[in-house]
């Protein structure tokens, strides 16, 4: 063997070396691929997934499915490059930078855990939500969640408070209460009437300037409903905020006479506001694929995503173009009773 042939040879076995070890590499991306489907009025591992207790509930037909998406990668965990490369030819996969999912000023464990406080709060907004549209009455008050470390209301206001009044006004909502404190100067203080315990109190509180600028008091807050009977949700590890939607509707079915899918598989996602607007999720594309696997041929989409979901329709599927939950369930009327013309998704 001479030597130019060996030196090549040397050459070709290094570069081969190189790229096999470069394509091991870790990467700061992350796989979004077709996660998982449960049926809202169905069961997981034998349990129901929606289960009402106090309240004259009727036996349904059919599927209301919500989607969800599975990531590989993030902090700690990341993806190889050969990963990555596969991720990006399967048209049914997203590769994304790592921050999208993973924010630099947040850790891996303080995402998992937004995501199971979203996921908690979109189940009581879907509560909330079916009620309304059901025209069932409820009530509803603001309720502290936490204190910021260091915050004017750290130690003064506890989790579990509900706030009653901001410097003698009601408090309604959360943003009329975040609205309240803002109008207040930087350093000018103001009061907060709260229930604990059942015990009236009022804390005086002296605001400080948010990195937004704005004056705040350093409290998380959230809207806490006092419903006429109890609805529980159990979907084991799934987290985030777009299942709302699909929540919603299969309360709607329990406590409603019939079948609202007249008996049809039917898949859908996004989020829901007490009052019933639907908004966006990520992952769209992932979610229908999920979603046409396991046999669905309607997907109720938030109104907000139809660019999107319009680019990658899984042949077979139908899109839906949904804005509030009212019309997702008169798009339910039309499938079940076959007549009307359902919303589509149209590209702008």
């Amino acid at each position: 063997m001479s030597r130019r042939t060996l030196t090549l040879m040397v050459a070709a076995m290094l570069t081969l070396m190189l790229g096999v070890a470069g394509a091991m590499l870790p990467v700061p991306y992350v796989v979004l691929s077709p996660g998982p489907t449960e049926d809202t009025i169905g069961k997981v591992k034998g349990k129901p997934v929606i289960s009402i207790e106090g309240r004259q509930t009727y036996p349904t037909q059919g599927k209301l499915s919500l989607v969800t998406v599975a990531y590989q990668g993030g902090p700690g965990t990341r993806i190889d490059l050969l990963t990555a490369l596969r991720g990006w030819i399967d048209p049914s996969i997203a590769v994304v930078p790592e921050e999208t999912i993973f924010p630099k000023s947040s850790t891996a464990e303080q995402v998992e855990e937004q995501n199971i406080q979203d996921m908690t709060n979109s189940q009581d907004d879907a509560t909330a939500a079916a009620l309304t549209e059901l025209k069932i009455p409820y009530t509803s008050v603001v309720a502290v969640m936490s204190a910021e470390k260091g915050k004017p209301a750290d130690g003064k206001l506890k989790p579990g408070d509900e706030i009653t009044a901001v410097d003698g006004t009601p408090a309604k909502d959360v943003e009329k209460v975040a609205e309240k404190v803002r109008s207040r100067k930087a350093g000018e203080q103001v009061s907060i009437s709260v229930t604990r315990d059942g015990k009236p109190l009022t804390v005086p509180l002296t605001t400080v300037k948010g990195v937004d600028g704005k004056p705040m008091v350093g409290i998380v807050m959230q809207a806490k409903f006092k419903f006429p009977f109890k609805v529980s949700i159990n979907v084991g590890d799934v987290g985030g905020p777009s299942a709302g939607l699909m929540f919603s509707l299969g309360i709607m079915d329990k406590l409603t006479p019939g079948a609202m899918t007249g008996g049809k598989f039917v898949a859908g996602t996004g989020t829901i506001t007490p009052e019933g607007r639907v908004g966006p999720i990520g992952g769209i594309q992932q979610k229908m694929v999920g979603a046409r696997k396991t046999g669905a041929t309607l997907f109720l989409t938030p109104a907000g995503n139809c660019d999107e979901a319009l680019k990658a329709v899984p042949q077979g599927m139908r899109l839906v173009k949904i804005e509030t939950l009212h019309s997702a369930v008169q798009a339910l009327d039309m499938v079940r009773t076959g007549t009307g013309t359902l919303p589509a998704c149209t590209a702008n």
